[in-house]
C-alpha cells in the first residue's frame, strides 16, 4: 500500500509563508484559504475515523487543534460542502495554469471528503458510486466468466492436472524466499529499484527509508511516510514471500513508488510552492489512485519486458538460494497472472454488494485470482477494510501506463512523464488526457 501518519513539522509552516507570492491574486488567496481549511477538516475527520489520514507532516498547530476539539461528523460534512461551494467561486481567470490544476486537485479531494464523511455517517453507496466519489474514477465491472480465457492460457503454463489454483499454489512454493534470507533479498530488491530510479529522477537530498517486518496486517507491504523525505517501509510476513515480491515491493513502496512520490510532492509542492494541502494525505481520495497506480506501473517502468525476470535470475535467486534455471517459467506465470488483476474488483463489488458470501468471495479469489486459500482470506480482509480502494491498483496502473506511453517510446520520455505524474497536482482526469 502506501503512506501514513507523519510527525508534524513547523518547517512546512515557514515554507508556506516563504513561498507565498508577494502580490497574490484574489483567486490564489482564496485557494490558500480553502487549502488551510481542507487540512483542518481532514485532520479532524482523522480523529473521527482511524486511518482516514494516511500521512501528515504539516503545521503542528493544526494537528494539535484537531486532537483537542474535533468537530462532529455532521458538522464536518457541512464544512466539506462549504469548502466545495467556496472553491467553485474561485474564478479561473484569476489563476495561472498551475493554480487551475491546484483547484481541480482540491475539488477532487473535497468530493472524496464529502463521500467518505457520508459513509462514516452511515450513508451507503453502490461499489461504483463509492469508487467514483472517493477516487474520481467509475470502474467498469467485468463478469467473472470473462476471465475464463485467461485461466485457460495459464492452465497450459502450470504442470499437473486438477484444480488450477491448487496447482499454481504448489508450483509457486518452489519460489518462496527462505525466512532467514528475506531481509537480504528485500534490501537488494529495494536497492536495485532505487538505482534504476536515480538514473532518471533526481531524488531529494537526504531521502531515506527504514525497513521493518511485521505481522497481522491486511496488506502485504506499506509505506509510512514520515516527512523530511523519510519513509518506513513495512513488509508483512504473515504469508510466504515469493521471490517476485522483492522488486514488486521495492518499486511499489519505495522507488519510484510511494516513497519517491511523497518525497517529491513534499519538496516541490508543500515546500516549493507553499501548497499546504499536500502536507496531508487522506487515504480515501483521488490521490490514492495516482499513488497506487504509479507505484504499480513503476515496477514495469524500472524493469520493462524481460528485465525483471533477468535481474531476479541473476541477482536475487542466488541470494535467496533458489535455482536460477527455473526463473523463466516462474516469470511467465507471473506475467500471465497479471491479466487477472481486475477480477478482484468484480469479487469486491459482489461481496460488498451482498451478492456473495465471505466463503464465496474467498473461493472466487482462489479461482480467478489464483490465490492460495490463505492469501484469498487475507485479500478478503483487505476488501473488508479498504472496500473500493482495490480499484486503485489495477485501474490506476492502467491509467498511468496509458498516460506515460503517450509521452513516447524512449525510456527518457517515459520517465519524464512519470516524474510529472508523481510530482505535480495530478488528478485522474489528467491521466485520461
Amino acid at each position: 500500500m502506501k503512506i501514513r501518519h507523519a510527525a508534524a513539522s513547523l518547517v512546512v509552516l515557514a515554507a508556506v509563508t516563504l513561498a507565498a507570492p508577494a502580490l497574490a491574486s484574489p483567486g490564489s488567496e482564496l485557494l490558500d484559504r480553502v487549502a488551510v481549511d481542507f487540512v483542518r477538516l481532514t485532520l479532524e475527520a482523522g480523529e473521527r475515523e482511524p486511518g482516514y489520514v494516511d500521512a501528515y507532516y504539516g503545521p503542528e498547530e493544526y494537528q494539535r487543534a484537531a486532537k483537542l476539539a474535533p468537530r462532529p461528523v455532521s458538522v464536518l460534512r457541512k464544512e466539506a460542502d462549504r469548502l466545495q461551494l467556496l472553491l467553485a467561486k474561485v474564478p479561473n481567470k484569476d489563476l495561472d495554469a498551475d493554480q487551475r490544476r491546484r483547484k481541480l486537485f482540491l475539488k477532487g479531494q473535497l468530493k472524496a471528503a464529502q463521500t467518505r464523511l457520508a459513509m462514516i455517517a452511515g450513508d451507503t453507496f453502490s461499489f461504483q458510486d463509492e469508487a467514483q466519489g472517493l477516487f474520481g474514477v467509475r470502474p467498469a465491472i467485468k463478469p467473472l466468466k470473462s476471465y475464463d480465457p485467461i485461466l485457460a492460457r495459464i492452465d497450459k503454463l502450470v504442470p499437473g492436472k486438477g484444480d488450477l489454483a491448487a496447482r499454481v499454489d504448489a508450483f509457486q512454493t518452489k519460489y518462496v524466499i527462505p525466512t532467514d534470507k528475506v531481509e537480504a533479498v528485500m534490501q537488494a530488491g529495494i536497492a536495485a529499484c532505487k538505482a534504476k530510479t536515480e538514473q532518471h529522477i533526481k531524488l531529494p537530498a537526504g531521502e531515506r527509508f527504514d525497513l521493518e517486518f511485521v505481522t497481522k496486517k491486511p496488506w502485504s507491504g506499506y509505506n509510512w511516510y514520515k516527512g523530511g523525505a523519510h519513509s518506513v517501509i513495512q513488509i508483512n510476513t504473515d504469508l510466504p514471500i515469493y521471490i517476485s515480491r522483492a522488486l514488486d515491493l521495492g518499486c511499489h513502496e519505495g522507488y519510484p513508488g510511494h516513497h519517491v512520490l511523497n518525497a517529491l510532492l513534499e519538496e516541490k509542492l508543500t515546500k516549493g510552492k507553499g501548497w499546504v494541502e499536500f502536507s496531508v494525505y487522506p487515504l480515501f481520495s483521488p490521490q490514492s489512485l495516482i499513488a497506487e497506480g504509479s507505484a504499480n506501473f513503476g515496477i514495469e517502468l524500472a524493469f520493462p519486458g524481460q528485465a525483471k525476470t533477468d535481474f531476479e535470475r541473476d541477482k536475487l535467486y542466488p541470494l535467496a538460494g533458489l535455482d536460477p534455471k527455473t526463473a523463466k517459467a516462474y516469470g511467465e506465470l507471473q506475467d500471465a497472472k497479471a491479466a487477472l488483476s481486475s477480477s478482484g474488483n468484480t469479487v469486491a463489488a459482489l461481496y460488498l454488494g451482498g451478492k456473495m458470501t465471505k466463503e464465496q468471495a474467498v473461493l472466487a479469489l482462489m479461482k480467478y485470482g489464483l490465490y492460495s486459500r490463505g492469501a484469498a482470506e487475507k485479500r478478503v480482509a483487505f476488501i473488508e477494510t479498504y472496500r473500493s480502494y482495490v480499484i486503485n491498483y489495477n485501474i490506476g496502473q492502467d491509467m498511468v501506463r496509458a498516460h506515460v506511453d503517450r509521452a513516447g517510446k524512449s525510456q527518457d520520455a517515459r520517465w519524464k512523464a512519470m516524474e510529472r505524474v508523481i510530482s505535480e497536482p495530478t488528478t485522474p482526469a489528467d491521466l485520461a488526457k
